[in-house]
């Protein structure tokens, strides 16, 4: 589907298609459309039932003719710039994409230029209109301070398909992260909800109300100066904050998390070089490495990497380092 123009689809309701609301049907029957995307296309006016704008809860009747114009991707209220990020792979459906640490993924209060959006606008001509005007391509996101990988739709099928992948969790979602203290067991699991902080309400919480179930795994591939580990994580859910909430919440907070960590009592009291380190990081050591999914297109599984970025690969050598000192003293 080429973005840049408009076009309409129609339906005639038979007898067995009856009875059912009209953002239901049209979910069943246009894949490549979400259904808050639908529900967006009735608010807006641009469903038609009989030439009249139905209501979202409108019953259809057999011999109902609906129209749906879909309009083409409107940018205008975002400019491109260049922004940093590098492009793993590229083809007509999607992009895979690392993100550098400090960008934010799309326009947000507080940020409204500089973002990855307004990088990929500059970049890529052809994105997908599903996630609005303001997140165009976006089917998922990683915090600001957060590096790796990320797909980017660029057309509404390639949205739809990974957005369902998403919500079913068929996704495979790794991240490599440096945390505070020494595991006492090779690997293990978090199963616990999350939910908006009670008092804080900028931050998440195991303990907040209206949890929902988040499952997170964890794996230690190495020890550092016995005062860190190196994680490997898997996703199985994707709440906010989620890695970020359950490491804390178990006692091994992710070093540099000025939010969910980072106390001094996690350095020590007369550690000189992990607080020259301390002093040099500028957010947490948190890297989506890999990324796989069915592609779109094909319908083959496939898996992308990004490599860890030199701040976090600088932190974690520095704190080797430490320990190859504290071993020949």
């Amino acid at each position: 589907m080429d973005n840049e123009l408009q076009y309409t689809v129609s339906y005639l309701i038979s007898d067995i298609e009856r009875d059912q609301r009209v953002d239901l049907f049209l979910a069943s029957r246009m894949e490549d459309l979400t259904r808050s995307r639908i529900q967006g296309l009735i608010k807006s006016g641009l469903v038609t039932v009989n030439k009249q704008t139905p209501k979202m809860s409108y019953h259809l009747k057999q011999g109902d003719q609906i129209e749906v114009t879909i309009p083409p991707v409107s940018s205008s209220l975002l400019e491109p710039e260049s922004v940093e990020f590098s492009i793993i792979h590229e083809d007509s459906s999607l992009l895979v994409i690392d993100k550098p640490p400090g960008i934010v993924t799309h326009p947000a209060p507080g940020h409204s230029k500089g973002t990855l959006v307004h990088g990929l606008l500059d970049r890529c001509s052809d994105l997908s209109g599903i996630g609005g005007i303001s997140r165009p391509g976006i089917v998922h996101r990683l915090d600001k301070d957060t590096s790796g990988i990320m797909v980017v739709a660029k057309n509404d099928k390639a949205h739809s398909s990974l957005s369902k992948q998403f919500k079913a969790r068929t996704i495979t979602k790794r991240y490599i992260t440096l945390v505070h203290g020494v595991l006492d067991r090779m690997e293990g699991e978090i199963d616990l909800p999350i939910g908006r902080h009670p008092i804080k309400r900028k931050k998440m919480s195991v303990r907040g109300a209206g949890g929902r179930n988040a499952l997170t795994l964890w794996k230690k591939v190495e020890e550092i100066v016995d005062m860190f580990s190196l994680l490997v994580i898997t996703l199985k859910t994707g709440r906010t904050h989620q890695i970020r909430v359950h490491l804390s919440h178990i006692g091994h907070p992710i070093v540099g998390d000025h939010v969910y960590g980072m106390k001094k009592r996690w350095w020590g009291e007369n550690n000189l070089m992990a607080a020259y380190v301390r002093s040099s990081i500028a957010r947490q050591m948190l890297h989506a490495e890999a990324l796989g999914f069915i592609h779109p297109d094909t319908g083959k599984y496939c898996e992308f990497e990004a490599p860890i970025p030199e701040d976090m690969e600088y932190v974690i050598n520095c704190l080797r380092h430490v320990g190859v000192k504290d071993k020949n003293a």
